[in-house]
């Protein structure tokens, strides 16, 4: 299925802020030209008709964890990337707590090489900062790799870096973007000591976001904004869970211009701390899924503006892991296949436009990370597209579960929206539940 020239007609148009009828025509990799209409000049030019349906730049994901290498009993790069393509993700950036961590160059690079022989979708990964890898944080290569990750509270794998002086030299000395996951570990230590005493190991979920608190997340958040306006670092605060924090942001400067910036998960603006009782285990994410007033809060920040992204935090594990008791069972859980309808759900309840989505989902990914020619349906640039069906509904179930895992924390879910069409670098990879088996994608290049 793969096409030289496309022609996508009567396409319902979602670019930056606005939704308009036209035709989009790809020549290779890049969108050509976008007009109101646009005839085939030649019987090798390829139509698709998109009458109906709204086509939106594909979603950029600014924080996947896909377990490869070291954990891929749990997923893969091509399985997720799969997965990923189908919910409209046509690009992700990918965490370094694998196994072996991603710290240093080498490591690096062999994650790029498994995503270049099995990624359906594009591809950039975060390196990953520890207590004692200074030397190799200095030899990354801004243009080549998305941001710098620093666990500041401990996470899947040992990446926690905890050591003030060590942070601040961080900060201080590299030109990357600073992505980080904040929770304060003495805190949690602390909470979790007490429901330990009184439960043993078998803590009720519902106390989990007890233990990893608002005030655990408050302080980690707050230390980082102000180490970062202390350094001039730029800084990226990961999945924001509490309405406290969101007080930290502001809305007042471009988001080009912003040197603190941060991101909202999709779990976060679902679920609240009331889902325990039905979902347990499967709904347990560092940070936690809070309350509604932090759910509400949060969904105020993001639509104005004070929340940057929309992200999923992916990071799948077998059900069997999930099902231990509260010690045991790992956080996290799939998300790249649902994210996109469960947004595309809110619109339909009224909760947020289709604009602000892109926005947030495709547009702000690629300013944020300067990412180049993606996040945007524009000539000249990749054409990264997406096909939306508003209203064609569809039950979330094992049959349709494309995560290697094989669970969602969204199944029986109803979904309003369908994503029909993935086209990846001028390429159609993905049709109505169909996948093409050539692998279209790319390494992220980034403007800087």
């Amino acid at each position: 299925m793969k096409q030289k020239t496309i022609l996508i007609k009567n396409a319902n148009i979602v670019n930056e802020g606005k939704i308009f009828s036209g035709d989009i025509l790809i020549e290779g990799e890049f969108i050509k030209e976008i007009s109101g209409s646009i005839s085939a000049k030649s019987s090798d030019v390829h139509v698709m008709d998109a009458e109906g349906k709204y086509v939106l730049p594909g979603v950029i994901d600014d924080q996947v964890h896909f377990r490869e290498p070291g954990l891929t009993h749990k997923a893969t790069i091509e399985t997720e990337s799969k997965a990923a393509i189908a919910g409209g993700i046509t690009s992700f950036i990918e965490m370094p707590n694998t196994n072996p961590q991603t710290t240093t160059i080498e490591k690096l690079e062999e994650k790029f090489e498994i995503a270049s022989k099995s990624s359906y979708a594009n591809y950039s990964f975060m390196f990953g900062g520890t207590n004692d890898n200074f030397d190799e944080i200095l030899k990354v290569d801004a243009t080549q790799v998305a941001a710098l990750k620093l666990f500041l509270g401990s996470s899947t794998g040992n990446m926690l870096v905890d050591d003030p002086e060590v942070l601040e030299k961080i900060f201080r000395g590299t030109n990357l973007l600073i992505a980080v996951h904040c929770e304060d570990e003495a805190t949690i230590k602390k909470n979790l000591e007490v429901y330990l005493d009184k439960y043993g190991e078998d803590i009720p979920i519902k106390h989990h976001p007890d233990i990893r608190s608002e005030e655990a997340c408050y302080i980690s958040s707050s230390k980082a904004i102000e180490l970062a306006k202390k350094t001039g670092a730029r800084l990226h605060v990961f999945h924001v869970s509490t309405g406290k924090e969101t007080n930290l942001f502001s809305n007042k400067i471009p988001l080009k211009d912003k040197k603190i910036t941060a991101e909202v998960c999709i779990h976060h603006l679902w679920f609240t701390d009331e889902d325990y009782d039905k979902k347990g285990t499967l709904i347990k994410w560092n940070p936690a899924v809070k309350s509604k007033k932090d759910r509400d809060q949060l969904w105020k920040a993001l639509l104005d503006d004070k929340i940057d992204v929309i992200a999923t935090d992916h990071a799948p594990h077998t059900l069997e892991e999930k099902k231990n008791v509260y010690t045991k069972a790992p956080s996290g859980g799939p998300l790249v296949q649902h994210a996109l309808p469960a947004m595309l759900e809110m619109y339909h309840n009224g909760k947020i436009s289709i604009e602000k989505i892109v926005e947030k989902m495709c547009h702000n990914p690629a300013i944020l990370f300067q990412i180049e020619k993606r996040g945007f349906i524009k000539e000249g640039f990749y054409a990264d597209l997406v096909f939306v069906d508003l209203n064609n509904p569809w039950t979330v179930n094992k049959e349709n579960i494309l995560y290697k895992c094989g669970w969602s924390p969204f199944e029986g879910t109803s979904f309003k929206s369908r994503i029909t069409h993935s086209y990846v670098n001028g390429n159609l990879v993905y049709e109505n539940s169909k996948f093409y088996n050539f692998k279209a994608a790319k390494r992220l290049t980034f403007n800087r």
